[in-house]
This record gives C-alpha cells, sequence and structure tokens, in this order.
C-alpha cells in the first residue's frame, strides 16, 4: 500500500521559513519523480515544484522561484520543500505526490499517488 505523509505545516509570520517532509511508503522511490502542489481555498490545486528521480533535475513555478526550494533524500524515502521569504499568498494545504518515470513532474493530472496534505498558513 503506497503512502505519502505529509509533515512541517503550520502558523508563521510573512517572512518566515517552512519546512516540508513527505515521507514515502510501498513504492520504489528511485523510480518515481516527486512534485509538491498546493491549494488555497477557493482556488484550483496548483503546481509549486517538482523534482526528478535522481535529484539532478527540478522545475518550480514562478510564484516561487528564488524563495522555495526541493529536495529529496533516496535513501530516506523522503522529498522536502524548504520555503523562505513566505507570503500571505503561499496560504495553502500543500500535497506531496509520485509519478513514476524519469521527468520532473509538473502536471497534477499526472501524478499516480498522493498526500493528504498539509496546512501552511502565513499571516500578514
Amino acid at each position: 500500500q503506497v503512502q505519502l505523509v505529509e509533515s512541517g505545516g503550520g502558523l508563521v509570520q510573512a517572512g518566515g521559513s517552512l519546512r516540508l517532509s513527505c515521507a514515502a511508503s510501498g513504492l520504489p522511490f528511485g523510480n518515481y519523480g516527486m512534485a509538491w502542489f498546493r491549494q488555497a481555498v477557493g482556488k484550483e490545486r496548483e503546481f509549486v515544484a517538482g523534482i526528478g528521480w535522481s535529484g539532478a533535475g527540478t522545475y518550480y513555478a514562478d510564484s516561487v522561484k528564488g524563495r522555495f526550494t526541493i529536495s529529496r533524500g533516496n535513501a530516506k524515502n523522503t522529498v522536502y520543500l524548504q520555503m523562505n521569504s513566505l507570503k500571505p499568498e503561499d496560504t495553502a494545504v500543500y500535497y506531496c505526490a509520485a509519478m513514476r518515470g524519469y521527468v520532473v513532474p509538473t502536471k497534477s493530472n499526472g501524478m499516480d499517488y498522493w498526500g493528504k496534505g498539509t496546512l501552511v498558513t502565513v499571516s500578514s
């Protein structure tokens, strides 16, 4: 049974930082590209960042480029999202997702597995 479990969300002031983690189990982690998506209240789910199977390739949404960093530890079956210089508009539920293959995932409809999400709230 595949499980993706996010952690690290919470309440932070604007300008602050958070580090999200996503622990994967039940799948050959090294065979999957990983990505983070987010969904704010009243908005559609949107892509945030993606990383290829080896960690060598990454891709970011323009809205987070230069502020967020995605990384992965294949030995720990974990993907991370370091979020710096947070803004109130970053407030959302953040989801981890996995896509089998060797490309950097960026599309929500291409993902094979999803976590349940972790809430990030940025106060002004």
